[in-house]
């Protein structure tokens, strides 16, 4: 497996060990390395591909791996870290494909030169970069792949309420949640940066649309412009989960649910992957540690 975080802690006997989360394609652990030596902090570190003996065990209704070997992976083993990553289920070329197309569909022109300006900006780490470091499209491209996800209900919502604004909605789903590409370090062995952990995506991208402005020569009192930065800095909806502002257009309104829906069907999904049938799933964090349970699936029956 791909360590893909090696958090050292230390126990209630005050011994170091190491929390870990290991992943390969088809998902990702947790687990401990108890009485961790100073060898083993320095040689089990995040993005390392490791051979892992150990018991997969339920720990708060949460599966574990309680590690009993480890080592790092031999000359000949597969050990190229890109091996035990999940991927986006499109392909990148036709993600960049749709969006492209959308750009089209953008006709306001303030909205549509700043989204096309910072699209380019961040080109590369839009395409790669995961949405998250853990909780939902957690993946390289998983950025590009949420943001693609919500633009498709966002059309849907377009054709069933003429009413809403179709430039200021699908600028605002593109620039939601590009901030990630500061806010995290990338793809492999995620983690915050310092503007991350200190200014977070939110307000990193309000920043980024003022310097899309500034090189653009287009006036930030501009009205277009106004809505734009308000349905980003209100997509979390409610200020104690991040938003500086409250939603108060339409659009703002919609991101917000759409954000919210698209993110929790992720992080379901991906739960009940691992869940037979008939079962309840991992407590999942992102959705206040609720389990979900996983129906037994009738097969069709057989025709003669």
């Amino acid at each position: 497996m791909l360590i893909k975080s090696a958090d050292v802690r230390k126990a209630k006997n005050n011994k170091p060990f190491i929390a870990f989360t290991f992943q390969d394609k088809s998902g990702q652990i947790d687990g401990k390395f108890w009485d961790a030596k100073e060898e083993d902090i320095n040689r089990f570190q995040a993005g390392t591909v490791v051979f892992v003996s150990g018991k997969r065990e339920l720990y708060q209704n949460n599966p574990q791996l309680r590690i009993s070997k480890m080592r790092l992976a031999q000359a000949g083993e597969p050990s190229s870290p890109e091996l035990y990553m999940e991927r986006a289920p499109i392909r990148t070329e036709d993600m960049i494909e749709e969006i492209n197309q959308t750009l089209f569909e953008i006709t306001s022109a303030p909205i549509n030169r700043v989204v096309r300006y910072l699209l380019k900006k961040f080109h590369k780490e839009f395409f790669d970069f995961p949405a998250a470091k853990r909780h939902h499209h957690a993946f390289p491209g998983g950025l590009s792949f949420h943001t693609i996800s919500i633009l498709r209900l966002a059309k849907t919502v377009v054709k069933n309420y003429p009413g809403v604004s179709q430039s200021l909605l699908y600028g605002g789903v593109i620039l939601h949640d590009i901030g990630k590409t500061i806010e995290l370090t990338g793809s492999l062995s995620t983690e915050y940066t310092l503007k991350g952990n200190l200014i977070g995506h939110i307000v990193l991208i309000d920043e980024e649309i003022t310097k899309a402005c500034e090189a653009l020569k287009i006036s930030e009192d501009n009205e277009d412009i106004i809505l734009l930065k308000h349905v980003v800095l209100a997509h979390h909806g409610k200020m104690e989960y991040g938003s500086p502002v409250l939603p108060h257009l339409l659009e703002a309104e919609i991101i917000h649910y759409l954000d919210n829906l698209d993110a929790s069907i992720n992080m379901i999904d991906t739960a009940l992957q691992r869940t037979t049938e008939g079962s309840f799933s991992e407590r999942i964090f992102g959705l206040e540690n609720r389990s979900f349970y996983k129906p037994n699936v009738t097969p069709p029956a057989q025709t003669e």
